[in-house]
């Protein structure tokens, strides 16, 4: 690969360093046959090496170039014919085109940097929303259990004294009419015994007095006591047997959805890709007439608004908006959720929003504070509003916009939906409450309707 010494040619017509072939074929010597490194061609007796004074002068141009410090990549062609008509560039030029394309390329390499570390701190939030999310999550079930546990020994303690309370009651009956029939007894024996002494009286006129004094005396009639069961608590005992079957079977079956829901939490669950997709997480929202401007009309069971020339009957109420002819969702999302709006007039937004947005003030418009999100939709144009921040959006115009939220990633996209789902734009923050879908209007006549999907 380096620059020939001396260079020679053999009978095939490649070329190599003396010293090299030389070399080559005296290894072959003992074979009486000497071939071409490069072709194989083998030939019979050993040629003689004539100097190739082409390739000479060639190799003594680049080194002559080499020692004047001016160094050149050059082909081989062109150095024997003048370039033969070859587009040329001086080295320092290509340098220059060169240095131009790395640039290039490390601002892309950069620019994915960028991208994934920011992607890495996302993940890092992401870390971080995953942890205390699953604290509290265990935090308020732990409350919640031991609420569930203290009422259930509440009612154990409950049940407990009430079965005393009615042991001692019972008891107490019992011994009453127990020392009742002992005493019965006692003078039953007593007037036995007398009876028994009257019997051996032989004075018959003092025998028949004294009966009839005896039998003058009252003697109660005893009617037979029947027992209750042996255990008269049973009752009781099934009926809390089927109290404690009812809850298990209650509990398994709401634990079954409740570990329903623990294996739904997918947050690295990447966003759908096709309107089907998209549809699985589609929720009915209706809208707030709490929050609703005085002059919008709410009808089609709260989901479609109409922006009226005259005052609706919407009684006071300090959610609602006083300054922006605009309306907040009765749902809130704080998981995956999807909708879409379908809109009609001169421009409506179609936004997102925490409840606690402010009412009266300028900062109350949808898209104009850190507390809402607002795509502005017109007939030629998207426009998105955030805080201080107006971005323009491209993309096809729909009348349908399609809205996908993933709170617990802190992801919001919104689409143009017509034949096909054209994603507008999508947004990548931290969700500190919970969202409201929100609607704001420019126009008298206009309208916006939630889609039943």
């Amino acid at each position: 690969m380096n620059l020939l010494k001396e260079p020679v040619t053999v009978p095939c017509g490649h070329s190599y360093c003396r010293t090299c072939i030389s070399s080559f074929w005296d290894g072959e010597a003992v074979k009486n046959s000497y071939s071409c490194p490069q072709c194989r061609e083998t030939v019979t007796p050993r040629p003689v090496l004539m100097k190739n004074t082409m390739m000479a002068e060639v190799v003594e141009k680049i080194n002559k170039s080499r020692r004047h410090d001016a160094p050149a990549c050059i082909c081989f062609l062109c150095s024997m014919d003048e370039h033969k008509g070859h587009d040329t560039v001086s080295a320092a030029a290509e340098r220059t085109e060169k240095q131009r394309e790395l640039q290039e390329s490390r601002a892309d390499i950069q620019k994915n940097i960028q991208d994934r570390e920011e992607d890495v701190e996302l993940l890092k939030q992401q870390v971080k929303t995953i942890n205390v999310s699953a604290d509290q999550t265990v935090e308020h079930n732990e409350q919640m259990f031991t609420e569930l546990i203290r009422l259930l020994q509440d009612k154990r303690s409950e049940l407990k004294k009430e079965v005393r309370s009615k042991q001692q009651t019972e008891v107490s009956a019992v011994r009453a009419l127990q020392e009742k029939l002992e005493q019965e007894i006692s003078e039953l024996k007593k007037r036995d015994a007398e009876l028994q002494q009257l019997s051996h009286t032989e004075d018959h006129i003092q025998f028949v007095l004294s009966y009839s004094s005896l039998s003058a005396l009252s003697v109660s009639t005893h009617s037979s006591i029947i027992t209750g069961p042996e255990n008269c608590f049973e009752e009781v005992t099934a009926a809390v047997s089927e109290l404690r079957e009812h809850l298990h079977k209650v509990l398994m079956e709401d634990w079954t959805k409740v570990c329903h829901t623990v294996e739904r939490v997918d947050v690295l669950q990447p966003e759908p890709t096709s309107r089907a997709g998209f549809l699985k997480y589609s929720q009915e929202i209706t809208l707030d007439p709490n929050t609703a401007f005085i002059k919008l009309s709410l009808s089609e069971g709260n989901r479609k608004v109409t922006v009226m020339r005259e005052n609706q009957d919407h009684p006071p109420h300090p959610d609602r908006f006083t300054k922006y002819y605009q309306v907040l969702s009765r749902e809130s999302v704080t998981g995956r959720c999807y909708w879409e709006v379908e809109w009609r007039g001169g421009g409506v937004d179609v936004a997102v929003s925490y409840k606690s947005i402010s009412r009266a003030v300028f900062e109350s418009r949808l898209g104009f504070n850190n507390k809402s999100w607002s795509l502005n939709c017109t007939t030629n144009k998207y426009t998105l509003y955030h805080n201080i921040t107006i971005t323009t959006v491209p993309g096809p115009h729909s009348s349908r916009i399609g809205v996908y939220v993933d709170h617990t990633a802190g992801i919001l996209s919104f689409y143009s939906v017509c034949d096909t789902m054209t994603l507008l734009h999508r947004v990548n923050t931290t969700f500190t409450e919970p969202l409201h879908l929100g609607l704001w209007f420019c126009n008298y006549g206009d309208t916006a309707e939630l889609c039943k999907l």
